[in-house]
């Protein structure tokens, strides 16, 4: 039924849909998040019930994706700051479709679906990163529609359009939890690489550069 419900949302994007469909859609996911919260709040965690939540938490984010108006979803989900402390404290086969709507918030980052701003980018990886990189190995082996290349991608692309101090610093905190996890944690080693060359490579490179210039020019004189 879900899918039906897209497509003929993807077939009436852009036309005369009324103009409140996103408010209520958002009115949705917040009702959504409080139950997801409410869940993760009780001693015994219901796995079935928060798969669902997520389940419907995912689908309304492809629907404001196609909609092209995710930018508020990525906003609220990186302020999730009581649920991201909580995730911890959840067993694995329960909190892990949490991570699966992080997940999808990367890919959608790294499609161009959604464009939240640079400090919403930046508080969505400082909020959800770990949280990810602890269910990641479980994410690969029990949730088939899961594509990590994609995620990593993702993650990798949103980590790359923030400031270089920031990519070091949470580039370097992936790198520990990589060379500890290995496979169980996403490589985002094609997005190391391009900050390490833009970091040190390419600066050395400019100053090589910059020290033939004026050798060429002092013996010109």
């Amino acid at each position: 039924m879900k899918s039906i419900v897209l497509k003929l949302l993807r077939e009436q994007n852009g036309n005369n849909v009324a103009e409140n469909f996103n408010e209520t859609i958002y009115s949705s996911c917040q009702s959504c998040l409080d139950s997801v919260l409410s869940l993760f709040r009780q001693d015994e965690s219901d796995a079935k019930q928060i798969g669902v939540e997520a389940d419907n938490l995912t689908w309304l984010l492809d629907v404001l994706a196609e909609r092209q108006a995710a930018e508020e979803f990525s906003v609220t989900w990186a302020n999730q700051k009581e649920l991201a402390l909580l995730h911890e404290k959840v067993p694995l086969v329960s909190r892990y479709h949490i991570s699966r709507v992080t997940s999808r918030l990367f890919v959608g980052i790294g499609r161009g679906e959604l464009l939240p701003s640079k400090d919403t980018r930046l508080l969505l990886l400082t909020t959800w990163l770990q949280p990810l990189f602890k269910d990641y190995n479980w994410l690969q082996h029990g949730c088939r529609s899961f594509d990590g290349k994609l995620v990593e991608e993702g993650i990798g692309r949103t980590i790359l359009t923030l400031p270089l101090e920031d990519q070091q610093r949470i580039l370097m905190s992936w790198l520990g939890s990589f060379l500890n996890g290995g496979d169980g944690c996403p490589n985002l080693q094609r997005a190391f690489e391009v900050w390490w060359r833009r970091s040190f490579v390419r600066p050395y490179s400019d100053r090589q550069g910059s020290g033939v210039s004026q050798t060429d020019s002092t013996s010109k004189e």
